[in-house]
């Protein structure tokens, strides 16, 4: 959940009161003044006092937040979002096994491309690309070694209603097999990833 504050907003002169709602990639204000302001649309984006102002398109705005949360809210509109491969744990010192076909997700590809290397020996992650339970199984099946030596898995799959396979399932299926999930992540805006790990030995 983003960032929420309802307050005082003011708009080419005009004043209002907002719920003004920080969801990245987007500045949300509902009320008696509906926006949707993308980051990347912003400029001028400052902390006055206890006021955040910006422009967006033609309109300027101002945001009465309190000082602190403003200097938080420039901060968090401003600083560039984490890259997937950083969500997902991938650097230049990682091997990273795939299982499953990386074949509909160009972010995906991209993010592999910061790997040191993609291949199934010296793997220290597992990316498992399933689209069903029975290719969820499959996963489970090949990666039971190197789960065995907890090495981290991330199964991505396809959300949204009407898929094959849902969080419930991949998270009941996992849990069942002994690892437990620790992150989740948005892979693509078709996609979505748990990562799972087994628990250390008592």
């Amino acid at each position: 959940m983003g960032r929420e504050a309802q307050c005082v907003c003011e708009c080419d002169g005009a004043v209002t009161r907002v719920k003004a709602l920080i969801e990245p990639p987007e500045l949300i204000l509902r009320g008696e003044l509906r926006r949707r302001l993308p980051f990347s649309g912003l400029r001028r984006v400052r902390a006055e006092g206890e006021l955040l102002r910006f422009v967006a398109g033609a309109e300027t705005f101002s945001l009465a937040l309190g000082s602190g949360t403003a200097q938080k809210w420039v901060k968090a509109i401003t600083t560039p979002p984490p890259t997937l491969a950083k969500k997902l744990g991938i650097n230049g010192e990682v091997v990273v096994r795939t299982i499953g076909a990386v074949d509909d997700d160009d972010v995906l590809r991209g993010a592999l491309a910061s790997a040191r290397a993609v291949g199934d020996k010296n793997a220290g992650l597992i990316l498992a690309r399933v689209n069903t339970p029975a290719e969820l199984a499959g996963a489970l099946r090949k990666a039971a070694k190197q789960l065995a030596e907890r090495v981290p898995i991330w199964f991505i799959y396809p959300k949204g209603r009407g898929q094959e396979l849902t969080e419930n399932e991949v998270r009941s299926t996992a849990l069942a097999a002994g690892i437990v999930d620790t992150k989740v992540c948005a892979v693509s805006p078709t996609l979505t990833g748990l990562r799972f790990v087994r628990r250390r030995e008592e």
